[in-house]
């Protein structure tokens, strides 16, 4: 894959647009809104992921344009936008798997703690180890649950048994579903429910230690129970590691992340803290979205 360099009116929303978690107190980020150069972390500190004048093509087909986004360490940031959008692409642009799509090729730079993942020397494997990813499809292995957890670590040559019971039963206790399969470790993961399968996706995202955890629409087959025990893991995962999560789900994106960013027909139109975006948004496009006129 080539890396290339490339160089309205806003009002308050009704109250019954829905509760967040972000404190009022917490200060002002600089925003985005339509197309500029930089989005600038709320803090001084250097973002985990800084994405720069990102564009990203299928063969002939542009899918984003012009993206520039900082995603802030231990906060959960979600993407929002009809369908078609982009949100999932650069989700995926953020540990490589679009790599293997024929004829992909991105325009810009993607850094995780200042390293551009697509240079030249990034390996690849080790990248997608650092930013882990849960999928919208719930993928179990046809293994036991302990080999699901333990499949990771064990392609990283961790063998000691010892070892690999710590790292299963805090991969396990890190996605909150130690505690329903402790007993039963060694029996198929294919006879948990749809709701577990997905936290034992989690739980083998997390036992090779990621610095990021991507999460692409993982509450979308799922029931509202197992809906609301993920949500819950998310407000504990972030004093861990990073969380980027795509939701088509409104009222989850306002209930689970401290940014959020509205996607549409490719562009990134705003990026703020959730409760600016779901109350007072800066884009006309950003509100008709969010209070349900479109999409």
């Amino acid at each position: 894959m080539e890396i290339v360099k490339t160089s309205q009116s806003s009002k308050p929303l009704p109250s019954s647009v829905l509760k967040v978690n972000v404190s009022k107190d917490e200060p002002d980020p600089m925003k985005q809104t339509g197309e500029s150069d930089a989005i600038q972390s709320p803090n001084s500190d250097r973002p985990k992921i800084e994405i720069r004048q990102m564009n990203f093509f299928y063969g002939s087909n542009q899918a984003l344009f012009k993206v520039n986004l900082n995603i802030r360490e231990h906060k959960v940031t979600a993407f929002i936008g009809p369908s078609g959008c982009g949100k999932s692409t650069l989700l995926r642009c953020l540990n490589r798997l679009n790599d293997l799509v024929i004829g992909s090729r991105v325009e810009g730079k993607i850094l995780l703690e200042g390293q551009d993942i697509y240079a030249p020397d990034v390996d690849v494997t080790d990248l997608r180890t650092r930013v882990g990813m849960v999928f919208q499809k719930v993928n179990p292995f046809p293994k036991t649950i302990y080999q699901n957890v333990a499949y990771g670590p064990q392609l990283q040559k961790v063998r000691g048994r010892a070892i690999l019971d710590e790292i299963v039963e805090r991969g396990l206790k890190g996605a909150g579903l130690w505690e329903e399969v402790k007993d039963r470790l060694h029996s198929s993961a294919l006879g948990l429910s749809g709701g577990q399968q997905q936290r034992l996706c989690i739980a083998r995202a997390l036992a090779v230690n990621p610095d990021v955890l991507l999460m692409d629409e993982p509450c979308s087959a799922l029931d509202p129970i197992s809906t609301s025990k993920i949500e819950e893991l998310l407000h504990s995962l972030k004093q861990q590691l990073t969380v980027v999560i795509v939701t088509h789900n409104m009222q989850q994106a306002a209930r689970v992340s401290d940014y959020t960013g509205f996607f549409l027909l490719g562009e990134l139109i705003e990026y703020d803290d959730t409760r600016r975006i779901f109350t007072n948004p800066g884009d006309r496009r950003t509100e008709d979205y969010v209070t349900g006129r479109f999409g």
